[in-house]
């Protein structure tokens, strides 16, 4: 089964029409997209971008032979233009299957917001996954198996991914295509980047595509260390990377801090961010978690798992570092990098940077700041990937 992307972009096409922001202005050449459309064994359309025509000539394709129009969500953009001697568009009502001349099988699928997705069976038996912007299934069990290929939202819905994920409906081998892309996500680099961190692609308007074919599945990190100052979005970053994965456990080592308002105000505003199908645990208990099967662990942050190892071993007191504290200490950190390195579980892990800045004015910050240097170099060396945030945008150090 051969699938020809007509288009990649949002309904109103990136760039939209008229904005002036900084993703719009730069998304240029095969950044630029124009609305979402499928042309699959050039016998059925999946939505209908402006100019179909000319949008599959543009890909080498036509649209001469197309035997089904399908339109999967309410269209917001430009005026779409149907060229004549096409079926006439539907959209086939939820839980339906049709046939289609050229022996494809079509299924509605329901979703949890306005519109229909579409899974495919092609004459080969091959199956996809299409699903309109801005939609998640509203409920996929009983798959058969992982589809061989899904393309969806994955930048506006990453929890649409997680969800196939968690059925079974999206596995290792499925190749996850991004489409629907907006002006919410900067293109080129950081789009691939961001993507490929959940395991998902993006292609250009007009690139054909073999449903089934083996393609290399960008590889998901099982761990990596993301590393900023603070309120560099360190968190955030941390949190899009597994916001495609289902039944994340995200391990505060913060505590609770009685009393303090401003904390309890940070704590929220976290929590407010996270999916609601992520559990939370509050523990600087590491290496129980990472030595554990389980589903992703999210670890915000290592600086304050350093601080409550710190006042363990009595590191504040000189006289007690220097007897018998370092060593404790040392130890601390040694069995918690190797259970990094052992852990069986996807992990990603916070951290501070605090080597940029000024010399702390007092021996005890400067042990701090000493000890959280050496262990953020010890836990990278565990990582495949380390990234540093400096004012919201992710620069890759390794991976």
């Amino acid at each position: 089964m051969e699938l020809t992307l007509l288009g990649t972009g949002a309904p109103q096409g990136l760039p939209r029409p008229g904005c002036p922001c900084a993703s719009c202005a730069t998304a240029t050449g095969d950044d630029a997209r124009a609305a979402t459309a499928l042309l699959v064994d050039d016998a059925l359309l999946l939505d209908l971008t402006p100019g179909p025509a000319f949008a599959a000539a543009r890909a080498g394709r036509s649209v001469a032979g197309v035997r089904q129009v399908l339109l999967s969500h309410p269209h917001d953009g430009p005026a779409v233009e149907f060229p004549a001697g096409l079926p006439t568009p539907v959209r086939v009502p939820d839980g339906r299957e049709l046939s289609v001349i050229s022996g494809h099988r079509v299924r509605a699928v329901a979703l949890d917001a306005p519109g229909t997705g579409y899974e495919v069976t092609g004459p080969d038996g091959e199956r996809l996954l299409y699903l309109p912007p801005g939609g998640a299934p509203a409920g996929m069990s009983g798959a058969p198996g992982p589809y061989a290929m899904v393309l969806l939202d994955a930048v506006g819905r990453p929890d649409a991914l997680a969800r196939l994920r968690e059925t079974g409906a999206a596995g290792p081998t499925t190749d996850v295509v991004a489409v629907h892309l907006d002006h919410d996500t900067p293109p080129g680099r950081e789009l691939h980047r961001r993507l490929a961190a959940v395991g998902a692609r993006a292609v250009p308007d007009g690139t054909t595509l073999v449903v089934g074919d083996f393609h290399a599945v960008p590889d998901v990190p099982r761990r990596t260390l993301v590393l900023g100052g603070a309120r560099s979005g360190k968190s955030v970053e941390a949190e899009r990377r597994l916001d495609a994965f289902p039944g994340v456990l995200y391990v505060a080592t913060s505590g609770s801090r009685e009393g303090d308002l401003d904390w309890a105000a940070r704590v929220a505003r976290h929590r407010e961010r996270r999916p609601g199908s992520w559990r939370t645990a509050e523990t600087c208990d590491l290496v129980p978690l990472l030595a554990a099967d389980g589903p992703p662990l999210l670890i915000d942050c290592l600086a304050l798992w350093l601080t409550d190892a710190m006042d363990s071993v009595g590191a504040w007191d000189d006289a007690t570092w220097h007897n018998g504290g370092a060593a404790a200490l040392a130890g601390r950190v040694a069995e918690l990098v190797a259970a990094i390195r052992a852990t069986p579980r996807t992990v990603v892990l916070v951290s501070n940077e605090v080597g940029s800045g000024v010399v702390p004015a007092t021996a005890s910050g400067r042990r701090f700041r000493d000890e959280l240097g050496r262990l953020n170099a010890m836990v990278g060396d565990e990582c495949e990937h380390v990234v540093l945030v400096v004012a919201g945008q992710a620069l890759p150090l390794r991976g």
